[in-house]
């Protein structure tokens, strides 16, 4: 979907194809460069337009975005693990694309701070509008956050679930837990099939 591969069959459409600016990408790990503060790792964010006028500013507001608006000038090496992902969020944000996927970023967060990290990304994702992508192995997160969720096994499409509830979803709800049972007993049944091969 972001052009970091070639599909090997079938195709991707969008409504209008992107341009490559317009699809980022945030990893499972954060990936800042240690040797520059937090404002610069979040202007790489912005490729060839880190040297407008308006670079800094713009770097600047994705860090606000994120709760970070303080740290702009520290080193990544002094940041919590929940705070480099959001200068890693920002720096994703910063360019304002349409398409935004995330590569299991929460996977190494502690509990907390991975329930606080899926709140901001729903925030920043209504308030900006973009249609993000999340790949993650946790279907409690899958669920708390997707508007459709789709299991992936051998390469092939196994479930295709709609999360139809209002938002913000409260964890730990009955419609929740009911969604996260079906896609678990898809999953848990899958599993068992092979076991005895």
């Amino acid at each position: 979907i972001a052009g970091l591969d070639a599909p090997t069959a079938g195709s991707i459409a969008f409504g209008e194809q992107p341009r490559a600016q317009d699809v980022r990408v945030m990893f499972q790990e954060p990936r800042l460069l240690p040797w520059a503060r937090v404002l610069s790792n979040v202007e790489v964010g912005l490729g060839r337009e880190r040297s407008s006028a308006d670079a800094q500013a713009r770097a600047e507001r994705a860090l606000v975005e994120v709760g970070l608006g303080d740290k702009r000038g520290q080193w990544p090496a002094v940041l919590s693990g929940g705070q480099k992902q959001r200068v890693a969020l920002a720096r994703a944000l910063v360019s304002q694309p349409r398409v935004l996927a995330f590569d299991e970023p929460l996977g190494a967060l502690d509990a907390l701070t991975r329930i606080s990290m899926q709140q901001l990304l729903e925030r920043v994702w209504r308030d900006q509008d973009f249609t993000a992508i999340l790949v993650t192995h946790d279907v409690a997160e899958a669920v708390a956050l997707a508007d459709r969720v789709l299991v992936i096994e051998d390469g092939r499409i196994a479930e295709d679930v709609t999360i139809d509830l209002r938002r913000p979803r409260r964890r730990g709800s009955a419609e929740l837990a009911a969604l996260e049972g079906e896609i678990l007993k898809h999953l848990l049944e899958g599993s068992e099939d092979t076991s005895g091969l």
